[in-house]
């Protein structure tokens, strides 16, 4: 059964795709791409893929 996770609204997936790209921390841009895909409605199990990291992590990080 999934579960839906509140994510917080300041940043659009826009705005954060931008602040991934303008960062020099290559770690946070994977995890602010990971977070701009979970707003675009992709399943955190593909996104925590796409950001190289496991399911649980990315879930850990949206709260």
């Amino acid at each position: 059964m999934t579960v839906s996770v509140r994510i917080r609204q300041d940043y659009s997936s826009q705005e954060l795709r931008r602040l991934a790209s303008r960062s020099k921390d290559a770690n946070q841009s994977r995890r602010l791409l990971s977070l701009a895909a979970v707003l675009d409605g992709l399943s955190r199990a593909d996104a925590a893929r796409m950001g190289g990291m496991d399911r649980q992590t990315l879930r850990d990080w949206v709260h």
